[in-house]
């Protein structure tokens, strides 16, 4: 643990180096320009085994530690993870003299979460360590990577190693560079079209919008120059999803909503009136006790009462509304209880809709 607290203040301090010489490096690479680009890299490494680990049968020929080189290809699979292979070849150093010191190798595989999309990030796989003896280990750590350029970057991790079979602990550093494969497009930023007094403005350069585009190749004019173009001059646009989800409970043997449930009702009609091509089935539950067509019309009635509310005080229209009464076929809890029965009668509704949001620059 202590060897663990020491290569994580190490990573720690090399990071603060990296942050500091920032100035000096090109600038940091947006995540969402990385995702689905590959990587190969070469790196340094020094392993720090564990004391029980001996060449011989005795204890004389504990290892002591070991330093290496190797390479790796790795893949960003979203702006906060990526995917690592990498191969590691290794020589070990024994406490003592006169033994043999055999090469070691280690096969790994990580997965690398970078929290802020940024520099900094946790590592976390599996590999295979040949340590005297091949055996699979399991790998935790964190590391740093500074960019030097859109596709070229170093880095420093370490990583502490827990072998399955005979409980070792091993720990390791390890210092990179890695290329990224692949062109990396990048928006461009606005450009000002300085005012031109004794010749007039080629038609080529003219960009009215100040999208960056010139209006020969801007298919879209009078995008805002706030927002991220593409090549052709149109807005880039990040996918989402906005969702809200109802659910009333009623009284026993009751269809009336109680006016603490209004509020939730006027969220509803305020999402539909903000996306209008949004539709909405509300489901009507009841509890198990009583006859079971009874208990169906009764969740008819809850789901009704919802549907008159949207259309009388709010305005929906009736035709985006629709109501299903289940009765007690789909109960939440199936307990004999009060506290289950409260729970059954209830209406749900679940609504959601695909959204364009405008990317900033």
């Amino acid at each position: 643990m202590k060897k663990l607290i020491l290569r994580s203040a190490i990573a720690l301090a090399v990071s603060s180096l990296f942050a500091t010489t920032s100035a000096i490096s090109a600038e940091q690479p947006n995540a969402e320009d990385l995702v689905g680009k590959a990587y190969g890299g070469i790196h340094l490494l020094h392993l720090d085994t564990d004391s029980e680990r001996w060449l011989t049968s005795s204890p004389l020929s504990s290892l002591n530690n070991g330093n290496g080189f190797g390479a790796e290809l790795g893949y960003r699979l979203s702006t906060t993870t990526e995917l690592r292979l990498g191969y590691s070849h290794i020589n070990l150093d024994a406490k003592r003299g006169g033994f043999n010191k055999p090469n070691s190798s280690s096969i790994a595989f990580d997965m690398l979460y970078f929290p802020t999309e940024q520099n900094f990030y946790f590592v976390a796989g599996v590999s295979e360590l040949d340590v005297v003896d091949s055996r699979l280990s399991s790998n935790l750590g964190l590391g740093y990577r500074h960019y030097l350029s859109e596709k070229t970057a170093v880095y420093f991790e370490t990583k502490a190693h827990y072998q399955f079979d005979n409980y070792y602990d091993d720990y390791s550093a390890q210092l990179g560079f890695t290329y990224f494969f692949g062109e990396t497009k990048k928006s461009r930023p606005a450009e000002e079209v300085a005012p031109v007094t004794v010749a007039p403005v080629e038609t080529s350069m003219v960009d009215s919008d100040n999208d960056g585009i010139a209006d020969q190749n801007d298919r879209c004019s009078n995008t805002p120059a706030t927002y991220k173009v593409d090549e052709f001059g149109c807005t880039v646009y990040m996918e989402d999803v906005s969702s809200l989800k109802l659910v009333i409970n009623f009284g026993n043997n009751a269809a009336v909503i109680q006016p603490q449930y209004f509020d939730e009702i006027k969220d509803v009609a305020d999402f539909m009136k903000t996306y209008e091509s949004v539709t909405v089935v509300i489901e009507g539950h009841a509890s198990a006790p009583g006859d079971d067509a009874h208990n169906k019309a009764l969740s008819q009635r809850r789901a009704n009462a919802v549907i008159d509310m949207l259309t009388d005080k709010y305005g929906i229209d009736g035709n985006r509304l629709s109501a299903v009464g289940y009765g007690e076929e789909r109960l939440l809890n199936k307990a004999n209880t009060k506290a289950a029965n409260a729970e059954n009668r209830r209406i749900v509704a679940t609504m959601s809709v695909d959204k364009k949001t405008p990317v900033n620059r």
